[in-house]
């Protein structure tokens, strides 16, 4: 039955009405990006190389101390307030109990020491984990028979490594690695050496994704373990589980968490908003390597345009209820923003 070439409905409400111009549209936009929005990780190297990109991540690059201020600094100058920091050791650094960690001279806090006297405006995050450390690639010791990471021990390390974190300089710490009980190990740790304003930024809710697969490659903690597919599901989150993140998230706000967050972001974001929903601490959620990478991946095979699906993920981060997106894509969206 064809419709009458006059027909018109009785329509009360038109809600294209409200997407007829751009300034319409920008009138009623209900989520908006801004570079105090973003954190950039950015990972550091030892000695006088070039910046050398890494393969699996495009655009990203691991940087020598004197690169990092400079980078720094043009982050800074762009209206991002901070910098995660992580390091890629030299592997005769490592062994198995991470203690390169403890070394009061050790990459990571020569970096901080050097970022914090050039830009000290900067907010600087540093990862509190083993995992760069040791050469089975775990975030901690293992127990004796080797068969998973011993909690206890590893936080007692972790306790330890926050402290000379602070002391380097270091504004937020930021324990990624998942063991029972280390956020109020390391506020009891800080508050007792004098660092009640040094903040920690808790991986509250961090699943034992898929996606991490660039980043292992980026720090080298896939070449330690021999293999991109370590498990660590005996203390990251299993994906499967929804009604757990906010167990995890409620534990480390009693413990004293600063800041909790959300890893991986983009196919969790129904967990960012639950945890949204079940705290008034500040949320970061973490658009991981992997996020990042496929994005680049598809856009230069031609599938999706790379600048919208960017800004599309990071947009939908922020509506599920993230207040602080760790991201890859910081520099470039915060020179669009700018613009």
């Amino acid at each position: 039955m064809s419709t009458p070439a006059d027909f018109k409905p009785e329509l009360t409400q038109r809600p294209r009405r409200l997407r007829r111009t751009p300034a319409l549209r920008a009138m009623v936009e209900e989520t908006v990006l801004r570079p105090a929005d973003f954190i950039a990780p950015l990972f550091v190297v030892d000695g006088e190389p070039a910046p050398e990109e890494i393969a699996s991540m495009p655009g990203v690059f691991r940087l020598n101390i004197h690169d990092l201020v400079a980078e720094c600094r043009e982050l800074h100058a762009l209206g991002i307030p901070a910098v995660a920091l992580f390091p890629k050791l030299d592997p005769s650094l490592k062994d198995a109990d991470g203690s390169g960690a403890l070394d009061e001279n050790t990459l990571i806090l020569r970096a901080v020491r050097a970022v914090k006297a050039a830009v000290p405006a900067l907010m600087i995050i540093t990862d509190v984990a083993l995992d760069p450390y040791t050469t089975h690639g775990h975030d901690g010791v293992l127990t004796a028979d080797g068969s998973d990471v011993d909690n206890d021990r590893t936080v007692a390390i972790l306790a330890r490594m926050a402290v000379l974190q602070a002391k380097a300089g270091v504004d937020i710490v930021a324990p990624s690695d998942m063991m029972d009980g280390r956020v109020g190990a390391i506020r009891k740790a800080l508050d007792a050496e004098g660092f009640t304003g040094t903040a920690i930024m808790a991986y509250s809710v961090k699943y034992n994704s898929a996606y991490y697969g660039p980043f292992r490659d980026a720090v080298g903690s896939a070449q330690a373990a021999g293999t991109k597919l370590l498990s660590k599901a005996t203390y990251q989150m299993n994906p499967a589980n929804r009604r757990e993140a906010v167990t995890e998230a409620r534990l480390d706000e009693a413990e004293g968490a600063d800041f909790l967050m959300v890893k991986p972001a983009g196919a969790y974001l129904d967990i960012i908003r639950d945890v949204r929903e079940a705290t008034g601490k500040p949320l970061a959620a973490y658009q991981v390597s992997g996020e990042y990478s496929q994005i680049h991946a598809a856009a230069k095979l031609g599938w999706l345009d790379l600048a919208r699906t960017r800004h599309e993920s990071l947009l939908a981060i922020k509506r599920a209820g993230a207040d602080l997106i760790l991201t890859y894509f910081a520099k470039d969206m915060a020179k669009l923003l700018k613009a």
